[in-house]
């Protein structure tokens, strides 16, 4: 279990990977920051800026992270991969933010780390698969 873990820590596409979701996770903060600052709700600002920043994190993960041509199949297989990313991220930032009193605009950062395993399992087979 370890040396598989080893493995796909080492696994280029995930170092890629984890850089495309740095990239993601700033866009991501820029926009619900701007619509949070626009009066929005936190969960409507997070719901906002994660469906925006889906799409660019689409493209750059077929072209830089697994160096493959997008879709229109693969672009409406992908949201899936957001399915567990989005439900797990959205419970954090409820639990930090309601339950742990967190600060808004700390804890969509946090939330945003818990979910990158699985994600990066869902995305590599829907992206890789020709």
């Amino acid at each position: 279990m370890i040396n598989k873990l080893i493995q796909t820590i080492q696994n280029r596409s995930f170092i890629r990977f984890v850089i495309v979701g740095c990239i993601n996770t700033l866009n991501y903060y820029i926009l619900y920051v701007l619509f949070m600052s626009l009066g929005g709700l936190y969960i409507i600002s997070h719901s906002a800026a994660f469906i925006i920043s889906m799409v660019g994190s689409f493209y750059l993960n077929c072209y830089f992270t697994y160096r493959t041509k997008p879709t229109f199949a693969k672009f409406f297989q992908f949201p899936l991969t957001y399915v567990v990313n989005y439900s797990v991220s959205t419970f954090s930032l409820f639990l930090l933010v309601d339950l742990l009193h967190f600060n808004e605009f700390l804890a969509p950062l946090i939330a945003a780390i818990i979910p990158i395993p699985f994600t990066y399992i869902i995305s590599k087979i829907i992206l890789e698969k020709e």
